[in-house]
């Protein structure tokens, strides 16, 4: 069950790279209430804020070179939590992922990143 919840996170982060705008509204929920917080951004709650927001950050620019790291999941009947870090420009963010079950996949419920400082660093 992880190992799935791993490959959804995983194609989460293929459809950034790859500006799949497609790709990326198949990979969130279409029946349960979604979120995103990007870095710097105020929390974007509802389908179509977050689809939105993927739109314009996909299209509007170069698609992002982000890479996950150390992914850890944690499955808890059909919902389950992706904590990792993204590398991209040097930087490296903090990332949690929320995805459901539905319809025989896992979906994402939310996406919040934010910078590591220093400090949080280790």
């Amino acid at each position: 069950m992880k190992d799935d919840v791993l490959l959804a996170n995983d194609a989460f982060y293929q459809a950034i790279r790859n500006g799949d705008t497609v790709g990326m509204e198949a990979l969130w929920a279409a029946r349960r209430p979604v979120s995103c917080t990007h870095p710097g951004w105020s929390a974007l709650t509802g389908r179509r804020s977050v689809m939105e927001s993927w739109q314009a950050l996909l299209t509007e620019q170069e698609p992002p070179e982000l890479w996950p790291s150390g992914a850890c999941a944690v499955v808890t009947g059909g919902t389950a939590m992706v904590i990792c870090i993204e590398q991209i420009d040097g930087i490296e963010l903090m990332a949690c992922n929320g995805f459901v079950w539905e319809d025989g996949a896992w979906r994402l419920t939310d996406h919040q990143a934010a910078p590591v400082t220093a400090a949080q660093a280790g």
